[in-house]
């Protein structure tokens, strides 16, 4: 499986959310579907329903988080090369390798890119703060 970049503060909110989810999200869903169930009839009962789609919701992004967390490659954006030009190519997530200059599509400086001409400015604001880049060239691969 490929790794995927991430800050150390990336991912340790991504370990707090985890943590939250597994330690009181979970229980108290768990709690609101039993006192759900001791309501009566669960065809009807749309307490015991939403409960149950909160729980689904709960176990993805738990399932998801710890996905991320397993192939995650903590990174520090202050070791990475800052020569006053840097070629990104906007790929999709699990292709991105940003020590390769690979971008994921969804990450801020890409979205601000995308769609953009040679010769544009534009800033982009990132968890790191907000930073200007001008479009040297565009190319097509």
């Amino acid at each position: 499986m490929k790794r995927t970049p991430m800050t150390a503060r990336g991912a340790e909110a991504l370990r707090a959310e985890l943590k939250k989810l597994k330690t009181q999200d979970r229980p108290n869903t768990i709690k609101a579907i039993a006192e759900a169930r001791g309501h009566g009839d669960l065809s009807e009962n749309a307490e015991y329903h939403a409960a149950r789609e909160q729980q689904g919701f709960i176990e993805g992004r738990i399932g998801e988080i710890e996905g991320k967390l397993a192939n995650a490659e903590i990174i520090d954006p202050a070791t990475l090369p800052n020569n006053g030009r840097v070629t990104y190519q906007v790929v999709g997530e699990d292709e991105a390798d940003i020590r390769a200059g690979r971008i994921s599509v969804t990450s801020p400086i890409a979205r601000a890119l995308v769609g953009k001409s040679e010769g544009e400015v534009v800033d982009v604001t990132a968890p790191g703060g907000t930073h200007s880049y001008e479009i040297l060239a565009v190319r097509l691969s």
